[in-house]
């Protein structure tokens, strides 16, 4: 992120800017809780960060999250449909949607979702840039219905 700053008191520098480079850093703890051996949790940042959001996010369905009944990607419903004919589309424009509404640091640049009636899963390739890093990253998300 580049900041430029102008003011009244820089009138003398002849329309020259002051750029200032932040580079904003994100972090949350490590879902695995797999503990350092001083006893606190990993933590992730960055990439893996925004990588593990989301992954949780495609994976929450509606209605699990408290007071927020709509968020989440909630690929689960589309499992209950393999045997109909599943319209990888609609997984797709879900998938997009999810993210761009619940997940600001990342941008999405492909989703692919491929639909296996036969093994009753469905596997959804995200390919997105978290926006303040500019570093692309892909994830795999699975869902397989158990008989």
């Amino acid at each position: 992120m580049v900041l430029r700053v102008h003011s009244i008191e820089d009138g003398n520098q002849q329309g020259l800017s002051l750029v200032s480079g932040r580079r904003r850093v994100y972090s949350d703890i490590d879902l695995t809780f797999a503990q350092k051996p001083d006893g606190d949790v990993f933590k992730k940042q960055n990439v893996a960060d925004v990588k593990q959001a989301v992954k949780n996010l495609l994976l929450t369905n509606f209605g699990e999250k408290p007071f927020n009944p709509f968020f989440g990607g909630n690929l689960n419903d589309f499992l209950f449909e393999l045997n109909d004919g599943i319209n990888e589309a609609d997984v797709e424009s879900e998938v997009r949607l999810a993210i761009e509404n619940f997940e600001p640091r990342a941008q999405v640049l492909d989703v692919e979702a491929i639909a296996l009636p036969d093994n009753n899963d469905i596997r959804v390739t995200v390919t997105f840039k978290v926006v303040s890093l500019d570093e692309q990253v892909s994830i795999t998300v699975s869902l397989a219905r158990l008989r």
